[in-house]
């Protein structure tokens, strides 16, 4: 259908976009890892009784189906149904809890026992709190849930697969009595991400930093176990603001992931211009949008170059702005914002928020990267969007959008930004971020740093590393992404995170000395081991302790190896020694 809309622009922009599109060879995962799901059909239904009695019949093809009211309501006498159908496995209980997924439901609640007439009317229904699949089914979990409770018993954005909150309008009704009955088997679904915990700035030595991708997912797929990130593979929905979200690449999004995305940008937009097309303007959708984007693009000029993405939020500024560099006029993100997600429309704002700002300190046109709006209701046309006469690169030879954009996704928006800032009209040293942008630097109370070098020892990217050779502390600029790790764990507190960006690629990337002190060297073998002011402390601060005195407090002075051979040179001329406290 995409291919047909393309197809009736006979211009020479519709003609270079439809040649651009079908020649070039989008890469992705062959055979992408998966998980599996394995479903018997338990099916439990929760709700209000009235509302949730009349919806078991409509699932007789299932292997069972339990009730569980939330609000007990009085049984209908007049019924043609019989006694034995309006009490089989129904259960009452104000405390649920579920987690889990297709296939893997636990539901725990406090069970008032089954509800029989007899039981309400002589009120002997004991409750006791139990997993209620043992007690209904005699299983561990239930495979399928179908909530009708208004608000949600799992208040996740994004609901987990084989749940249906049907209750709290995230799924209709007559698609789930449709869709139900299918779901009986084993079930396989793509891992959408990878994870390296080495380069994670979560967590380092008991001390805690980053949390956005945590925060980023709608899934609740992620969560913190102190010191790492877990990820639920089969509550993860693939949406990408994870990844997106990550500064480090910690977490990186597999399907496919977006150093292939820009790969096959770059590769479009070079076609496109070879092909004769001009001004360019890249629309990036998710895959789900793809019926509403082909009927926008009969309408939309035909520069108008969709891109489709499993989902939108899987790529962000550093893929935008290569866009940018490889010679698009505008970089449109289509998306409804009437069903996004909050957390989906937050990442996205954020990511935004970040590029607006470099684009505006540059002097360029904020909407140069922009939200495409679907819900309006209404046809898309020329005017939604901003006819820009001009790149943001001058195209002064035809090979000089040839060299693709290499390196980590943060090492790639770098390289745009100076490709960028080298033809903007205005070139600041420096310009502030929006909060929580994972760029800036840390200032350094010098005066009481005692290079302890506990922040080296946390900081996740090696943005502080020590100096060598002598007592030092060093910062790259360029390689701090906020995280608070090393502001946390500075025993004397005189680090402060400083977000900001510095457009100066040379000192940016430059190891610079926050604070380097004289050596103390070793009284007996002459060694440099620590600072000076350091020892100084210790010495003051431990010459009054029952451990430190004599001539143990001069060990102090001593590099760790000489502190060991005084340790049992002394030991070897004075044995009791060791007996005395």
């Amino acid at each position: 259908m995409l291919k047909s809309t393309l197809e009736a622009f006979s211009d020479t922009n519709g003609q270079a976009r439809l040649n651009a599109i079908t020649g070039t060879v989008e890469l992705s995962n062959l055979i992408p890892p998966t998980v599996s799901y394995e479903s018997r059909g338990d099916l439990l239904i929760i709700g209000a009784q009235d509302s949730i009695a009349t919806l078991a019949n409509q699932f007789s093809a299932l292997h069972s189906v339990t009730l569980l009211a939330t609000e007990k309501t009085a049984i209908d006498e007049s019924s043609t149904s019989t006694k034995a159908e309006k009490c089989a496995n129904l259960y009452f209980s104000k405390e649920v809890a579920i987690k889990g997924y297709l296939g893997a439901f636990e539901v725990t609640c406090r069970v008032d026992g089954t509800i029989t007439e007899s039981s309400i009317t002589e009120n002997k229904i004991t409750e006791t709190k139990a997993n209620l699949a043992k007690v209904a089914i005699g299983r561990d979990c239930f495979d399928l849930v179908l909530d009708m409770t208004k608000k949600g018993i799992v208040a996740t954005e994004i609901p987990a697969p084989g749940y249906y909150p049907v209750g709290a309008g995230k799924a209709k009704l007559a698609n789930v009595i449709e869709e139900l009955p299918t779901m009986l088997g084993t079930f396989d679904k793509p891992k959408y991400f990878r994870l390296d915990p080495d380069l994670c700035a979560h967590s380092s030595r008991g001390v805690n930093g980053c949390n956005r991708c945590v925060d980023a997912c709608p899934a609740g797929a992620l969560s913190s176990i102190g010191h790492a990130i877990e990820i639920n593979p089969y509550l993860c929905q693939g949406v990408g603001t994870c990844a997106t979200a990550c500064p480090t690449e910690a977490i990186t999004y597999a399907l496919p992931d977006p150093e292939k995305t820009q790969n096959f940008v770059h590769r479009l937009l070079a076609r496109y211009q070879e092909e004769g097309g001009e001004k360019p303007t890249i629309l990036f959708y998710g895959n789900r949008d793809e019926e509403t984007i082909t009927q926008a693009l009969t309408t939309l000029p035909s520069n108008v170059v969709p891109i489709a993405l499993e989902e939108l939020a899987t790529v962000g500024v550093d893929t935008w702005f290569s866009a940018l560099v490889y010679g698009a006029h505008q970089v449109l993100l289509a998306t409804n914002t009437a069903y996004i997600p909050a957390t989906i429309d937050r990442v996205l704002a954020d990511e935004l928020s970040i590029a607006n700002n470099f684009l505006t300190a540059l002097g360029y046109e904020e909407n140069r990267i922009t939200l495409f709006d679907l819900s309006t209701g209404e046809p898309a046309t020329a005017d939604s969007f901003t006819a820009f006469e001009k790149p943001l690169i001058a195209v002064t030879q035809p090979q000089i959008f040839a060299d693709q954009l290499s390196g980590t996704k943060r090492e790639k928006l770098f390289a745009a930004l100076e490709r960028l800032y080298a033809n903007s009209p205005e070139q600041p040293e420096y310009s502030t971020v929006p909060d929580n942008a994972p760029y800036g630097s840390v200032e350094c109370k010098t005066d009481d740093c005692t290079l302890c070098m506990s922040c080296v020892a946390v900081c996740p990217t090696r943005a502080f590393h020590a100096v060598g050779g002598r007592p030092g502390l060093q910062l790259i600029e360029e390689d701090c992404i906020q995280c608070g790790l090393c502001e946390k764990a500075c025993p004397e507190k005189v680090l402060t995170l400083k977000p900001g960006f510095n457009w100066n690629a040379e000192t940016r990337k430059a190891a610079v000395v926050v604070h380097e002190e004289e050596a103390a060297c070793c009284t007996s073998c002459g060694k440099a081991f620590a600072p000076a002011s350091m020892v100084k402390m210790l010495t003051e601060k431990l010459q009054s302790h029952s451990q430190f005195q004599g001539d143990a407090i001069r060990r102090l002075a001593m590099c760790e190896d000489c502190r060991v051979r005084d340790i049992f040179s002394n030991m070897e001329d004075d044995p009791e020694s060791q007996l005395r406290v």
